[in-house]
């Protein structure tokens, strides 16, 4: 039971009892020669062979046994039926499905040999799905702005104040930690209920037309890191990879995860967003003294 679950998994799909058939990709014929192994120490028996199409329809044959596009019709139907509810939950909730579901549609990708027009149409499903759970999380969240990032003067950014949207989330309250912590100790911050509401004289960050905000790939976090000469410090670098994916997404990172369930509870119980600023920025301090004595164990 153990071997067919592992041969479910790694997509293999069945010509007979006993008998499961995979494409040559990289890593695969590991996988299943592990699996062989296995059969073999437990007194079964197992060959793998190497099966070589004789035709061009032979090799459409053997292509269409790995069409994925019934699964692409049950992941889009489960995102139609989802959307229908999406407003009546909270933000907690809303995050907690949209990792269930990127799991799932991800695991359908991942065993998709040979991606086809199913494969386009879920891509593009998900993708308007997926903001709108984004839209629901971060109302009037920035779009990216092209352009070099000056090289600034933190001492010229002293004593100011700061706005951005407020119900703070994670680039957010890490840009206005990063402002606090080491470009301007004594930042004052406003909460604005929409963009048009931020102050001539502040220096407003994190949304559309804001002095600082999302520039080419890079979120908020990183714009500020790059404007004042931060990027060197290794372990401000590890947290901005922690906001850049949990914000608009990329390479996995181990601590994101974590982080993103400890602002998910802090922002359900505190409704004040100096409270909540305040109680994030122990987290990322933590966090931050965690990543700087990595980078010095590195070093040594």
């Amino acid at each position: 039971m153990r071997i067919w679950r592992t041969l479910k998994a790694i997509g293999c799909t069945a010509l007979r009892d006993g008998a499961y058939l995979l494409p040559a990709q990289a890593g695969r014929e590991q996988d299943l020669q592990e699996l062989a192994d296995e059969c073999t120490r437990e007194g079964g028996v197992a060959w793998l062979m190497s099966i070589v199409p004789r035709s061009t329809d032979e090799d459409a044959a053997y292509r269409q046994l790995f069409d994925r596009a019934e699964d692409y019709a049950e992941l889009r139907k489960s995102w139609k039926e989802a959307n229908r509810g999406l407003k009546s939950l909270s933000s907690s909730n809303l995050a907690r499905l949209q990792r269930k579901l990127q799991r799932e549609y991800e695991a359908v990708r991942s065993l998709d040999y040979f991606p086809g027009e199913a494969s386009k149409e879920a891509e593009a499903a998900w993708t308007d799905f997926s903001k709108r759970i984004d839209g629901l999380l971060s109302p009037d969240e920035p779009h990216k702005t092209k352009g070099r990032i000056p090289r600034l003067d933190a001492s010229q950014y002293q004593g100011r104040t700061w706005a951005t949207r407020r119900r703070l989330w994670v680039d957010r309250v890490a840009s206005a930690w990063l402002i606090r912590r080491f470009i301007d100790r004594d930042a004052r911050f406003r909460w604005l209920a929409q963009p048009s509401d931020c102050p001539r004289k502040a220096l407003g960050f994190d949304f559309d037309g804001a002095t600082f905000t999302h520039v080419g790939d890079r979120v908020t976090f990183e714009t500020l890191l790059a404007s004042f000469g931060l990027e060197e410090d290794a372990a401000l670098t590890q947290l901005a990879a922690i906001v850049h994916v949990l914000d608009i997404g990329g390479d996995p990172v181990p601590e994101a995860k974590g982080f993103e369930a400890v602002m998910a509870g802090a922002r359900e119980r505190l409704a004040d967003d100096d409270a909540l600023l305040a109680e994030i920025s122990g987290v990322l301090d933590s966090l931050y003294a965690h990543f700087e004595r990595e980078a010095a164990r590195g070093k040594s």
